[in-house]
């Protein structure tokens, strides 16, 4: 069978570009290994399901309420993985129906299979009716990626499990190390730290999230540590053993030796492709598993796309999706336009997101900038919704006002950073935040309270200028009347 497009796998990146593709008016094929795994990790092991216990423990717990109600609100007061898991099953069946629905609707064929590479163009499914031969004039690899399961960790899904186990955890630990500060193990850390949990956080790196401006961090860290939790920086595992089904023990590099009911392994993530035999297609993945593409997602053999988490960073469903409809645009020559500043957004608890540079990297780049703040606590809506820890800051350009980042910490910080993005996409200044008219009383509120105070330091800089050149002036004046008297005695003297 030929297709114009053949994907292998159907999460974000695969199934955008499908439905892109097909819009086209293009055959496609998408391979999936099996008909409920339709969309993918994004669907099934991580985003969906970490978001939606996230809601979940966000409503059990009354964490939202904390500050209105005090510790008098909690819905429930011995919480479940259960109870953790109820909303799941609806939320991802919905979910699947859409995916379903769509392709179904845009005419893209599904094959339900493991997939392999025959040759370059060539992929083999082995299907429940036999084994399918596919070509495809172009090939998408799409197929994501899967926790990384080192040989020497003793994983048995109770004690000692990754993020893909945790969800069918049987009961909620006592405590629990987390093995890894990245962005998975943060989220999923905080999470239960936020159930009563005690979690340690052990990663080898001296900076948790590197890639996020250090304020947010370090008011994330704080409330972090406010619930309880234990951060271990800088302490590279050794080993991992398993004392009993209800033990484990954790021992560092450096000596200690970290005991707890559960061990959650989070370090890295590996490209899902095992069984894709890469080698018939020329191509050659690296030691993580993850494909070399090329700005418009070209692996080394022309005809052949990556998208997704199999291509590495950032490895978010939002990304991926852009990427998927990309590859179409490149592929079948159509014109792709987007814009090049991506949002991130970390599901912690508090909620983070952010758009365009950093603090550390303006510095680094030597970029004149100031910054404009704003507290939760000075808002409105903050104050009614209990969230009184959260700010939102904005970096701006001293000479062209221009925004050059957005960072937020905070209820709906995932949903007001679209505000900046807008704003930045366009090439705006910190003076639109100013001049704009936020409904009140609402978060959005924050980026004119944020526009305000950064063109304040603008003023006082400004003013503070003002004097120096006045003073500088006086000074010159001075001089030049001091050599001006010199000169005329010089004068009378001769």
């Amino acid at each position: 069978m030929k297709y114009d497009l053949v994907i292998i796998g159907s999460g974000p990146a695969g199934h955008k570009a499908a439905i892109a593709a097909s819009k086209l008016g293009k055959r496609v094929a998408i391979i999936e290994r099996n008909f409920r795994g339709m969309g993918g990790v994004c669907l099934h092991k991580g985003t969906i399901p970490s978001k939606t216990m996230r809601e979940a423990i966000l409503y059990l717990t009354g964490y939202r309420h904390r500050d209105v109600y005090s510790k008098q609100y909690r819905k429930k007061r011995r919480i479940t993985m259960q109870d953790l898991r109820l909303k799941l099953a609806s939320v991802a069946e919905n979910e699947l129906d859409v995916i379903h629905d769509q392709l179904e609707r845009n005419g893209v064929e599904v094959f339900i299979g493991e997939a392999r590479f025959a040759s370059p163009h060539d992929v083999e499914v082995d299907c429940e009716t036999g084994r399918k031969k596919l070509y495809g004039e172009y090939i998408l690899v799409a197929t994501g990626t899967k926790p990384s399961r080192p040989s020497h960790i003793p994983f048995d899904g109770k004690t000692i499990f990754d993020s893909d186990e945790i969800l069918d955890l049987q009961q909620i630990p006592r405590s629990m190390i987390v093995v890894g500060g990245g962005v998975i193990g943060i989220e999923y850390a905080i999470m239960f730290a936020t159930l009563g949990v005690e979690v340690t956080v052990l990663d080898g790196r001296e900076r948790l999230l590197e890639f996020c401006d250090q304020e947010i961090i370090d008011a994330l860290i704080h409330h972090a540590r406010s619930l309880g939790m234990v951060f271990r920086m800088g302490e590279e595992v050794v080993g991992i053993e398993r004392f009993s089904d209800k033990m484990a023990a954790v021992q560092t590099e450096s000596g200690k030796r970290l005991v707890a009911d559960s061990v959650l392994y989070t370090v890295g993530r590996v490209g899902d492709a095992d069984e894709l035999n890469f080698q018939a297609a020329g191509l050659e993945p690296d030691e993580r598993g993850r494909l070399w593409c090329n700005e418009e997602h070209q692996t080394w053999v022309p005809h052949i796309y990556g998208a997704g988490d199999i291509v590495g960073f950032p490895a978010l469903a939002s990304v991926s999706m852009e990427q998927g409809r990309r590859v179409v645009c490149n592929a079948f020559n159509e014109p792709f336009e987007a814009f090049d500043i991506m949002p991130y957004g970390l599901f912690t608890i508090p909620e983070i997101s952010m758009i365009g540079k950093t603090e550390q990297q303006l510095t680094e780049e030597h970029v004149p900038y100031e910054v404009g703040a704003a507290r939760y606590r000075e808002i409105a809506r903050g104050q009614i919704s209990g969230d009184t820890e959260g700010m939102l800051k904005i970096l701006f350009h001293r000479e062209t006002l221009r925004i050059l980042g957005i960072h937020a910490i905070g209820e709906s910080a995932t949903e007001i950073v679209h505000i900046g993005q807008t704003v930045m996409s366009f090439g705006g200044t910190i003076e639109y935040f100013r001049n704009a008219v936020f409904n009140y009383p609402t978060m959005a509120e924050c980026y004119k309270v944020a526009a305000f105070d950064g063109l304040e330091k603008m003023s006082l800089d400004r003013l503070f200028e003002e004097a120096r050149l006045t003073k500088a002036n006086a000074e010159q004046s001075t001089e030049d009347k001091s050599q001006t008297e010199l000169d005329e005695q010089e004068t009378i003297e001769v």
